[in-house]
């Protein structure tokens, strides 16, 4: 029996994961990750790909990001890993597959949970105890949106637009949501919809999906539906 295809929805944010297999290290030395970034953002432009936000942990990548066709998000991985991982097993003198599989991802639904998706990336590193603040994690776009440095790699997505008129507004207004505790139950709806390929969205985003798409979108066990967490 042949696996269902990723739901992808040109037009709206996927959250994406990638793992390392059995949760290997894909990154061993900044030197990885910068070369990561560069094929990231190569391979992001020629599949007309926007990627709003990302973050390189240990053995594993986030990344939200828009695509404009069905194909894109799939081209744009495919891409990055076909440059990568030759390169990272030439550094580290290793052979084989590098990644668990396929990617995970996630549709998202950007006016209830954009901005709690991305900050839930950034806060990766924290929540992980590699850093006791986001500020301290090069290798994410948390600067970016905070005003620390620009990222070359980064499409800003409306929404953080929205935030305020001028730069300075607009990043003191995302550094604000960072003041507040994230609640665990958020952080596990965010973890789970990506990891089982499920929507992330509010009852009326998932039921429009669901007439646009003609799928389930919905968890099948026990027939519950499936819960959303008020917005950040």
């Amino acid at each position: 029996m042949s696996r269902q295809s990723r739901l992808i929805v040109p037009g709206l944010p996927h959250h994406i994961i990638q793992r390392g297999l059995n949760r290997q290290a894909v990154f061993e030395a900044d030197e990885d990750c910068a070369a990561y970034l560069d094929w990231l953002r190569e391979a992001a432009k020629a599949t007309r790909v926007q990627v709003h936000a990302y973050v390189l942990m240990p053995n594993h990548v986030h990344i939200l990001a828009t695509p404009q066709d069905e194909t894109g998000l799939a081209r744009m991985m495919q891409r990055v890993g076909r440059f990568y991982v030759p390169f990272f097993n030439r550094r580290h003198e290793r052979s084989g597959t590098l990644w668990e599989g396929r990617f995970r991802t996630s549709v998202v639904d950007a006016d209830h949970y954009l901005l709690a998706c991305m900050r839930y990336i950034e806060l990766n590193p924290v929540r992980a105890g590699l850093v006791s603040a986001q500020a301290e994690y090069v290798w994410s776009s948390y600067a970016h949106h905070a005003g620390m440095r620009a990222d070359p790699l980064i499409t800003d997505h409306p929404l953080y637009w929205a935030l305020g008129n001028t730069p300075f507004q607009r990043e003191a207004a995302y550094q604000a949501l960072f003041e507040d505790a994230v609640a665990p139950e958020q952080t596990r709806q965010i973890t789970d919809s990506a990891i089982k390929g499920l929507p992330l969205g509010s009852a009326p985003f998932l039921q429009q999906l669901a007439q646009k798409t003609k799928r389930a979108v919905l968890p099948g066990r026990r027939g519950r539906p499936f819960k959303t967490a008020a917005p950040a």
